[in-house]
């Protein structure tokens, strides 16, 4: 069963920054790709960012485009999400998600909700103006 936990959330103002965290555990076959996903209040959720972990290779949302940046951590089953500027529409409920299916899905379909087998439980991120 692969756990995801989700830390690095909380409160700051317009502007400003947070690191979120995901730590994963596989205790069964491999992780192929990692993803962030977000849901505001009333919305739908979103994919922001994900990252191949096979090739280090990310892709993002127009949304978050030039202001986050997904990457792995330096230990081991840990990928972050830098985020910069942050402003009062990134405020959401922020949630990691794993694929353990190595087959190749694009740009658009690693956004998708639908091709992650596993999530955690979320960290609230708040920007207030």
């Amino acid at each position: 069963q692969v756990q995801l936990v989700e830390s690095g959330g909380g409160s700051v103002q317009a502007g400003g920054s947070l690191r979120l965290s995901c730590s994963y555990s596989a205790n069964i076959g491999r992780i192929w790709y990692v993803a962030w996903f977000r849901q505001a209040a009333g919305r739908e959720r979103e994919g922001i960012a994900a990252i191949t972990l096979s090739i280090n290779s990310a892709h993002y949302a127009e949304s978050v485009q030039g202001r986050f940046t997904i990457s792995k951590g330096d230990a081991q089953n840990v990928v972050l999400l830098q985020m910069e500027s942050l402003k009062s529409e990134d405020t959401a409920m922020y949630y990691c998600a794993a694929r353990g299916q190595p087959t190749y899905i694009t740009g658009s379909q690693k956004l998708n909700e639908k091709e992650y087998q596993y999530w955690g439980q979320g960290t609230q991120v708040t920007v207030s103006s």
